[in-house]
């Protein structure tokens, strides 16, 4: 029997701008969100970094074509993926994508205003990140209930979420063909030469200090990715997009990519390996700089595997995410109801109005935990 009502999966992101004219505020919204980053006086202090940055990232978005490709990446991911859904999952069809990013339209308010006036009454929140980070999924979840509230929606929807998927057979499958897709590029006489570099978004070290799971899913999703293409290849695992004068977890590609040359090899991959779309970290930071700092090293035949996108395997991997946690019992992954060490948000690990039952931990600290403090922004996807 087919649902009357559409099921609503709400694509989360933290977005980037689609033209020049939006990166500063894109950098404004940024570093105005407390949730990411506290400064002084944020509004003044966050705004005037914003303009500050805004010409480098404006000259950095004009070379790879004047804005981020992320919006109509992930809009042709959730197209494709609602129809595969609605053959998957008869019973709760037809359903709907929503984008709901957190510092560009499409904003969470937006999304919400849609399904309402859709007619959505159960609604998925899908974390367009594989691997759980409180800067990330966290944050962008706590964004999304506190907008439901603000708008008085917080009772329209019956909620569940897809918190982490990195681990999910699916996703381990799409991600190997593209590290085999990468590997055919190079010339089959080298080819079982090629390191493959496996590359992350960095964090700060004291996010990771305070007990974000992020780095060991990442790592689990690179042994998993190995595990899946098999041969004997050797890799590494390295971190991106360290920018701000902290501590930043290491180590990072630049260095790794140096390092490769330094020790003789002249034949390397690198893998996006929680880049689901292509965007500014893609195209400019890896196909531009890591390209240049390959060359100045002596790697000389560096590529990139290519970016899920809108593969068809991709996206019967976010189908087949989303169905299984349909079918499922749980309305969330077992990890998302164990708090950080050092969790300070009471907001954290919360589930609006919730479809199945789920219980928020209560926030219980009686002693500062080594490591905790605020932390800088972290760009994201864009």
């Amino acid at each position: 029997m087919v649902n009357q009502e559409p099921t609503g999966i709400v694509m989360l992101n933290l977005g980037g701008p689609r033209s020049l004219d939006e990166v500063e505020p894109f950098l404004r919204n940024l570093f105005l969100d407390r949730e990411i980053i506290q400064l002084p006086v944020q509004e003044r202090l966050g705004a005037f970094i914003a303009k500050r940055r805004a010409p480098k990232l404006r000259k950095l978005y004009e070379a790879i074509g004047g804005g981020s490709p992320l919006y109509d990446w992930t809009a042709r991911q959730g197209q494709g993926m609602a129809e595969r859904l609605d053959v998957l999952c008869p019973e709760t069809a037809p359903h709907r994508f929503y984008l709901a990013f957190r510092y560009t339209d499409p904003t969470s308010e937006q999304a919400l205003r849609r399904m309402a006036a859709d007619g959505v009454r159960r609604a998925v929140a899908f974390a367009q990140y594989p691997q759980y980070s409180c800067t990330t999924t966290g944050s962008s979840l706590n964004e999304l209930w506190r907008t439901a509230r603000r708008l008085a929606l917080a009772e329209s929807f019956e909620w569940s979420v897809i918190d982490r998927w990195s681990a999910h057979p699916a996703f381990v499958r799409a991600m190997a063909a593209k590290v085999r897709e990468g590997l055919a590029r190079f010339d089959e006489a080298v080819r079982d030469d090629v390191v493959l570099l496996f590359s992350a978004h960095s964090l700060p070290r004291r996010v990771i200090d305070r007990g974000d799971p992020y780095l060991q899913e990442v790592a689990a999703t690179v042994h998993d990715v190995m595990c899946s293409i098999g041969g004997d290849h050797e890799y590494a695992l390295s971190f991106q997009a360290d920018v701000g004068p902290v501590a930043w977890q290491g180590p990072s590609t630049e260095s790794v990519i140096r390092a490769l040359g330094a020790q003789g090899r002249r034949h390397v991959l690198i893998v996006g390996i929680i880049f689901t779309t292509d965007h500014l970290d893609t195209l400019s930071e890896i196909d531009m700089e890591f390209a240049e700092v390959a060359r100045e090293a002596g790697v000389t035949d560096f590529r990139r595997a290519p970016a899920p996108n809108d593969d068809p395997v991709f996206l019967d991997a976010l189908a087949e995410v989303v169905a299984d946690h349909l079918h499922g019992e749980r309305g969330c992954s077992r990890q998302f109801s164990l708090r950080c060490a050092g969790c300070t948000n009471a907001q954290c690990r919360e589930i609006l109005n919730p479809a199945r039952p789920h219980r928020q931990p209560p926030l219980h600290r009686t002693e500062p935990v080594p490591g905790v403090g605020r932390q800088p922004a972290l760009p994201g996807s864009r």
